[in-house]
């Protein structure tokens, strides 16, 4: 019995060290570009882009398959960010898109069915409920990407914009540019 639980460690541990090695020695070296360019969108996921998510439409502009003009929550700045990290013009954002007030999705709770819908449909989770049940909005983790409004089947998913006031107001943006030499000090 011990010598089997012996032989099974050894396997485990020698399994282990083969899987370390071909991770070091395999690994894929990512593009730096797409990270800054990453860090520059919004992390909505809303796909108003036409993109599944930010880091796919990263990495299209990094391979100069899509347009820097593209993503009205990150609005006129993102797209001066992200034309000034690629040393390209500034192009007011596309046709259509143009920028949203800052929104939450709000469930009228007497309405839901708990189909579960709206669950599947949220990029970033921040729905809660189960099936059969009424649903939640999470509002903190809420981007409002209004993806769960076309799948309700009773449109008990309305847009509430967010008003800006002294208990809810942040910086857009950095006040003092950090550059990367700052960061790394």
């Amino acid at each position: 019995m011990i010598m089997a639980i012996l032989v099974m460690a050894g396997i485990g541990l020698m399994l282990g060290i083969v899987l370390g090695w071909a991770e070091v020695r395999f690994r894929v070296a990512e593009d730096p570009l797409v990270e800054k360019i990453d860090k520059i969108l919004p992390q909505t996921q809303c796909g108003q882009c036409g993109f599944p998510g930010c880091r796919p439409y990263a990495e299209a502009i990094a391979k100069h398959e899509a347009d820097i003009n593209l993503c009205p929550p990150g609005g006129e700045h993102g797209v001066r960010q992200l034309a000034d990290l690629l040393g390209v013009e500034f192009k007011p954002l596309g046709a259509g898109k143009e920028p949203k007030p800052k929104s939450v999705a709000v469930i009228d709770e007497n309405t839901c069915i708990g189909c579960t819908l709206c669950i599947q449909a949220c990029p970033v989770d921040a729905i809660i409920g189960a099936s059969k049940q009424m649903h939640t909005i999470v509002a903190n983790a809420c981007t409002g990407c209004e993806l769960c409004l076309a799948p309700c089947p009773v449109d008990c998913i309305h847009m509430e914009v967010i008003h800006e006031s002294v208990g809810n107001w942040k910086w857009r943006y950095p006040v003092f540019p950090i550059h990367e030499e700052a960061k790394a000090a």
